[in-house]
Formats: structure tokens, sequence, C-alpha cells
């Protein structure tokens, strides 16, 4: 009995680590198809990654951007919500959720994304520049100018121009 429940773990072992190479392959064949624009089969790719490593949250993130690109808000939101389970401290997940949430107007939630991305990388300008379009739909002003200011000095070209047509 012993030696069965040893050979078991053994082939669990060896089919488990076998399958993340050839998550990686379909990985790298996603990408090149959604670099192509071949978004249809970069979207099959991913899903298949997906179905050999379901715990391959950068591959849960690009699909989520190809689905973004192909008008799915939904579906890629939910592949944006399941990086975010996998992996709670990818502050780019955090932004692309923001940004699916800035596109349906619901301001609150990209504030929330945008301040969760920021505290896991001070250094994204997408995040600060995000927020302060956010604040500026909810007529908070002040925050929203701070937020534009601080992007333009990590180097985001975006919110100068937004400073300039907000922040009179």
């Amino acid at each position: 009995m012993k030696k069965v429940i040893i050979i078991a773990l053994l082939i669990t072992s060896f089919t488990s680590w076998s399958q993340i190479p050839i998550s990686y392959e379909y990985f790298d064949k996603a990408l090149k198809k959604a670099e192509a624009g071949n978004l249809k089969g970069a979207l099959a790719d991913y899903t298949t990654a997906l179905k050999y490593d379901p715990l391959f949250s950068e591959a849960y993130l690009n699909r989520a951007m190809v689905k973004i690109k192909m008008g799915d808000s939904k579906g890629a939101l939910a592949d944006v919500n399941t990086t975010i389970d996998i992996d709670p401290k990818r502050g780019d997940a955090y932004t692309t959720r923001a940004n699916i949430n800035y596109k349906a107007e619901n301001y609150k939630s990209v504030i929330q994304d945008c301040t969760q991305s920021i505290a896991l990388n001070p250094k994204d300008y997408i995040a600060y520049n995000l927020r302060g379009l956010s604040y500026n739909h909810i007529q908070d002003k002040k925050n929203a100018c701070l937020d534009f200011t601080k992007a333009i000095q990590l180097g985001s070209q975006s919110a100068i121009k937004n400073k300039k047509m907000f922040c009179k």
C-alpha cells in the first residue's frame, strides 16, 4: 500500500510539473498571436494555457486584456478578478480592473482599485492619472489635481493634458 501511495504521488508530481512548461508554450503562442492582432487565436491559447495551469495569474491577466480589446468587459472583469484572487499583490491587475470600471463609469471602484495599485506600486502613474480622472468625475477637484500632479512627476504625458483641462 505504501508503494502505491508513493507511486501515485510521484506520478501526480511529475504530471503537475510537466504541465507547467506546456502552459508556458501556449502562453508564448498567445502573446505572439495577440501582438499580430489575432485576438481569437490568442484567446484560445490563453484558455489552453489556463487548462494546464489554472493558477497562472499572468495568463488570466493577459486574457483579460484580449477580452477588453474584443469588447468583452464582463469576461475581462472575471479574468482580472481571478488574477487578483490568485495573486493579490499584482498592482497591474488592480489598474486593469480600474480601467474596466472607469469605462463602466463606476468611479468609486476605480478610486479603490487605483489606491490599492498605488499601495503596491507607488510609481504607477497610470493609476494616479486614472484615479485623478475618477476624482474629477465625482467632483473632487482637489484630489484630482493632486493625482494629476503626481502622475506628471512620474512621467505621465496624458496627465499633463488632464491637469491643463481640469485644474484651472
